[in-house]
């Protein structure tokens, strides 16, 4: 039996801004407790910035905000799964229904936004189309729900989702078959934007198997290395640490981490994560402060992209 209102998890997020910006394009957000009345939801978004994008951190903003609401809806929706059939419904909203939804409701809030804040305009400018409204607010989306039956994602764009699940692998679900060429990336912006949500979806049968640690973050961090390998190694000497130290240690480091990450990448840089209390944890305050350093506590030396 699972009791409910129990924080299942310990959450660590922070975001910086990249060398030279006008100001940080990235979003994010964490809530809830992970419990079947209080799920826990996270998401990172990332503005694309560019002039053709001139309000993307408003639209990173705001594709975050309605994915919390959207999230928690359908966590707290998932109570029920057990339910004969119920778990094959809730499967099909997520991959079909929910990613319309949203998109849906980021457009609306995009629109909104538009029509009471237009820009001064000369008498007689034509009326921008809704698609050129909606570009110039272009952003990503990386967002998860964690109950104590489900675990599921969503993404569209770039950034990255690891996962290191009860028995250590380490995953990263969503990623693309073929990375985007250059800056090019899906966009909640796009004419179908609905269609180029990616989906994770994995039912919690025990709790003891469910992951033990969960990871968003934006493009920034994972550009920070010259390959993928290398931000492998970061999330797992995160897990690490993580294991080692608890989460208040990370958390004081970590946008110390960010801030490197971003000199190399020349871009925002966000990190969420959740991890999974197991039983017979130590509370953080009990771990020695003298504990022979980590690599992870400089996770950008080994594997580092050459400056030009």
């Amino acid at each position: 039996m699972v009791t409910l209102g129990v924080r299942r998890w310990d959450t660590l997020a922070d975001s910086v801004q990249g060398v030279g910006k006008r100001c940080n394009q990235d979003w994010y957000a964490c809530e809830g407790t992970g419990s079947g009345e209080d799920p826990l939801v996270l998401a990172v978004a990332d503005g694309h910035g560019s002039a053709r994008h001139s309000r993307s951190e408003l639209g990173a903003r705001f594709a975050v905000d309605r994915f919390l609401v959207r999230a928690a809806e359908f966590g707290r929706a998932a109570r029920d799964c057990h339910e004969p059939g119920r778990l094959t419904r809730l499967m099909t909203y997520a991959r079909d229904d929910f990613p319309r939804a949203l998109v849906h409701d980021w457009r609306e809030e995009v629109l909104g936004h538009w029509s009471r804040h237009r820009p001064v305009a000369d008498d007689g400018a034509r009326e921008p189309e809704p698609d050129e409204k909606l570009l110039l607010y272009g952003t990503t989306l990386i967002g998860a729900v964690l109950t104590p039956w489900l675990f599921v994602a969503w993404q569209i764009g770039d950034g990255d989702l690891a996962v290191v699940e009860h028995d250590g692998t380490l995953t990263r679900p969503l990623a693309p078959e073929e990375e985007d060429l250059g800056d090019e990336t899906e966009s909640l912006c796009g004419p179908e934007a609905w269609a180029a949500v990616r989906m994770h979806w994995a039912p919690v049968f025990e709790e003891a198997r469910a992951p033990r640690l969960v990871v968003l973050s934006t493009d920034g961090l994972s550009k920070s290395f010259a390959s993928a390998d290398g931000y492998r190694e970061f999330v797992a000497g995160l897990d690490d640490r993580l294991a080692a130290q608890g989460s208040s240690g990370v958390r004081e480091v970590l946008p110390q981490w960010l801030r490197q990450a971003s000199q190399y990448s020349g871009d925002d840089t966000t990190l969420t994560a959740a991890l999974r209390h197991r039983h017979g944890d130590v509370a953080p305050e009990d771990v020695a402060r003298d504990a022979p350093p980590h690599p992870a506590a400089l996770p950008l030396e080994t594997e580092q992209k050459t400056e030009t």
